[in-house]
């Protein structure tokens, strides 16, 4: 896709979608890594649950975390599915949080891009999309997330080819964006998803996009 045609699209998220002020304003990171964790497969209403329920058990912090018992982590996570994996994979992190890094994200957020990427992707049931989403929201580092919104409606919309994998969508959409635009894509893509662009029963004729949206043909007709 042409840039200018993307920004084309951009505009018009932006129109369409009001950034929540809260994505816009640095995270404390450790509780950014938490929360990305507890999120993975799982729908936001349930994340923001298991996530209040663990802040009001436990204290967000590698400490607190590293030394609770793995069934407490569990009792907290309930709402979010997966729970035993997650309770464990936080656990461990936040140990290797405390043993090599001094109980603090700041070394590796501190790092160049790719470097402070590399690190976070060796904790633990940290993947792409996780190390992503801190580096972009807690350290404002030019990096988009690819979640599974952004990663349909970029291939639906032609940002990014049909069959690419998580690394061929975040670089097709940075190579169309400069980096004060990266957390604007990523958020009012994955709204557009959530509201319009859905996996599946897409509300293509209602979509702020559907001018512009090279899939809005075949998907208005197998819709209707």
């Amino acid at each position: 896709m042409a840039e200018d045609q993307a920004q084309k699209l951009l505009k018009t998220l932006r129109a369409a979608f009001k950034i929540p002020k809260r994505l816009t304003s640095t995270k404390n990171p450790f509780e950014t890594l938490i929360a990305t964790i507890i999120s993975q497969n799982t729908a936001d209403r349930n994340t923001a649950k298991a996530f209040e329920d663990l802040s009001k058990q436990l204290r967000i912090t590698p400490e607190a975390l590293a030394n609770a018992e793995t069934s407490h982590i569990e009792e907290c996570l309930k709402p979010a599915g997966l729970y035993r994996n997650k309770a464990r994979t936080i656990k461990n992190v936040s140990k290797i949080l405390l043993s090599k890094y001094n109980g603090s994200l700041k070394s590796i957020l501190s790092m160049p891009l790719e470097e402070a990427r590399a690190a976070l992707l060796q904790f633990p049931g940290v993947g792409p999309k996780t190390a992503d989403v801190v580096l972009l929201f807690s350290a404002n580092k030019p990096t988009i997330p690819v979640d599974t919104h952004v990663n349909r409606v970029s291939k639906r919309l032609g940002l990014a080819p049909s069959r690419a994998d998580y690394e061929t969508v975040r670089k097709s959409l940075q190579s169309l964006y400069g980096p004060k635009d990266y957390l604007a894509i990523h958020v009012t893509l994955i709204l557009l998803g959530r509201k319009y662009c859905r996996a599946r029963a897409s509300l293509c004729k209602q979509c702020p996009l559907n001018n512009l949206c090279p899939s809005s043909t075949t998907a208005r007709h197998e819709h209707d």
